[in-house]
Parts: C-alpha cells; structure tokens; sequence
C-alpha cells in the first residue's frame, strides 16, 4: 500500500516544513508515502466561497486515480485514538487498498463532489487548526501508526 496527502496550497512556515520532511523522511521506513500540492487558486477575489470549493474539489478529483481510497480530513469525520488509528492503517493494508489518499481541502473545505467522491472521513480533532498545521499532524500521526504496529518504543500509553 502507499500513502499519499493530497493538499491545497504550499506550505509558508519554514519551520512547520522542517518537520513534516523530517516525519516524512521517518515514515519512508515503514511505507511508500508523498505529498503532492494543488497550487492555490488564483483569482480567487472574483468568485464566492461555493464555486472556490468547486474549482478545488476538481482539482482534487482529477489527481486520483480509480483504485484510490480517499479519505478527507474533516471536522465532521470519524475521530481515533492513536492506536485505533494505527489499527485502521493495519485494516486498509490488509484489504489490499493499492493507495490511501488523505486530502487537506482549501480554507472552505469541500465540494459535495469530493465529498460524494470520499470513502471516509476523519477528524484528528474537534478543535480548528490551520491547514499547514494539520499537515504536519497527520503526518506524525501516520508515522506513530506505524510506530505502534511494529511495537517500537515511539508511542506511550
């Protein structure tokens, strides 16, 4: 299985880059994984927030492939612990799931295509964070799935 975050827009902040390389770099230990950026829209003072998620969710759609399973980072998605999260990885591996594709939208979230598109949703939490800040959280949060399934002394309890 491989593992890909599809997100909008690049990331600013050097020092949140620094650590999701670093993390990223770590979880090439355990699995293929990779980021790929959708260049923010431009224009985007010209449309409203329903057709700037439209636009997005295109763009997010003509990035998979047919045998992808994506799941969408929302607010509304299913919440895990750390281990039920590595246990779900475990689940998605042994269901023979060619590629993963957790997806970051843009500020609005998604359009109901994407969403008609997803096959799950997860939350990592019921609070707001910033979508540069999320990227580096899933990323840990993979990397200490794969941590806890190989029993390997990252992950406390």
């Amino acid at each position: 299985m491989k593992i890909k975050l599809l997100v909008i827009g690049k990331t600013d902040s050097k020092q949140l880059l620094q650590l999701i390389n670093e993390y990223q770099k770590r979880l090439k230990r355990y699995i293929k994984f990779d980021i790929e950026i959708i260049p923010d829209l431009k224009n985007i003072k010209n449309i409203n927030e329903e057709q700037q998620k439209e636009r997005e969710g295109e763009l997010i759609i003509n990035r998979l492939q047919s045998t992808d399973q994506l799941i969408l980072l929302d607010d509304k998605g299913q919440q895990y612990t750390s281990i039920e999260f590595s246990q779900y990885l475990q689940k998605k591996m042994n269901s023979s799931v060619k590629q993963l594709v957790f997806t970051i939208g843009g500020p609005y979230g998604f359009s109901e295509k994407v969403y008609q598109k997803a096959n799950g949703k997860l939350s990592l939490s019921k609070m707001t964070f910033s979508h540069q800040m999320i990227r580096l959280f899933i990323i840990e949060q993979i990397y200490r799935g794969y941590t806890i399934l190989k029993n390997e002394p990252y992950h406390h309890e």
